[in-house]
């Protein structure tokens, strides 16, 4: 399955790329399919979205967005041009304004006849503040979906690393129609075939591929640590904008090579046809519908954090407003990320 200062780069890339860094970090933008593909702290230099499809631009880089839809379209949609993942990371995006630390840009998907228009921010030393709208340009109302597709790679991506989300009930992909979510998984666990699998880690086996799981709290979190090199990426958002969390694992010549932290608003990877048919897994829905004209908002934060040797990963993540504060699993320990608001009233 799969598939801070602001500037432009250099004058030859200032069509394709948006930069903004303050003394603490750095995030780079492709206009090139709009993916965020760089975020690192800048006394370390070490990005853990360099995953790339490799395909011809614009195409998925790094945190991409699976827009309208996340998965294959339909046998005729596909036909007609519509590809895996909806168009989002298939068109070239406008950068529309810049100020310091501060980029807007936005695109329009030709196939759906939806538009977005993307506003990210620079929040505190180390975090991201994103925030994104969807307007149907349709003459008629339409459903879709909105997949934040957050992947990462070597050299940050290794057998030590270490994901720990909020997440609760969940279901692999694998599971059979039309009841996937029978019987449940419980984060972190799942089963492939009848052996149970932490998900957690990753070494040399992907299986199962893609588990998706639901989050019952207000704020939805998600990281990735790796101690041996001494970062942690995270990210967190409103759940009744994202009620799900996707958790998709690849490995390539026995490596880990890539592990999706997706959250979005649907967790059934089908075309649309079959997400209609099934409406709701675990009580939460496996798509949104704009009407003509109709608009939507949703936003989310990316943080990084240094983390200790022997850092034995994340019990929770808090937010009081203006601080993240991550408590290490089975430790007294704490890290504080100053970001100041992250989230619009």
């Amino acid at each position: 399955m799969r598939p801070f200062l602001l500037f432009l780069a250099p004058f030859a890339l200032a069509a394709q790329t948006a930069v903004l860094e303050n003394a603490g970090v750095r995030a780079v933008f492709d206009l090139a399919g709009g993916s965020l593909i760089e975020l690192e702290l800048r006394d370390m230099r070490l990005n853990p979205l360099t995953w790339d499809s490799n395909g011809p631009a614009p195409r998925p880089r790094g945190h991409f967005l699976c827009f309208d839809r996340w998965g294959q379209p339909s046998a005729s949609e596909l036909k007609n041009g519509m590809p895996f993942h909806g168009e989002a990371t298939r068109v070239s995006w406008k950068l529309e304004h810049s100020t310091a630390g501060e980029a807007r840009m936005s695109a329009h998907l030709p196939l759906a006849g939806l538009s977005m228009e993307r506003t990210a921010k620079l929040a505190g030393q180390a975090a991201l503040r994103v925030t994104e709208t969807v307007t149907n340009r349709n003459k008629l109302g339409r459903m879709y979906n909105l997949v934040q597709h957050a992947t990462i790679a070597p050299p940050f991506l290794d057998e030590t690393t270490l994901v720990d989300a909020n997440a609760r009930k969940g279901f692999m992909q694998s599971s059979p129609l039309p009841n996937p979510e029978e019987p449940p998984v419980w984060w972190p666990m799942a089963m492939r075939e009848d052996k149970a699998v932490n998900l957690r880690h990753l070494k040399d086996d992907p299986n199962p591929n893609v588990v998706s799981y639901v989050v019952d709290e207000e704020l939805g979190w998600v990281t990735a640590a790796s101690p041996a090199k001494g970062l942690l990426i995270g990210y967190v958002w409103r759940v009744r904008e994202y009620p799900w969390l996707n958790i998709w694992r690849n490995v390539e010549k026995g490596k880990p090579s890539a592990r999706g932290l997706e959250f979005g608003t649907t967790g059934l990877h089908q075309p649309f046809e079959t997400l209609v048919a099934k409406q709701k897994i675990f009580g939460r829905r496996l798509y949104d519908y704009l009407d003509a004209g109709g608009t939507a908002t949703r936003s989310y934060a990316a943080f990084l954090a240094k983390v200790p040797a022997g850092f034995q990963g994340v019990a929770k993540v808090s937010y009081d407003g203006s601080r993240l504060t991550l408590a290490e699993r089975d430790s007294r320990r704490a890290i504080v990320v100053e970001t100041g608001p992250l989230f619009p009233d």
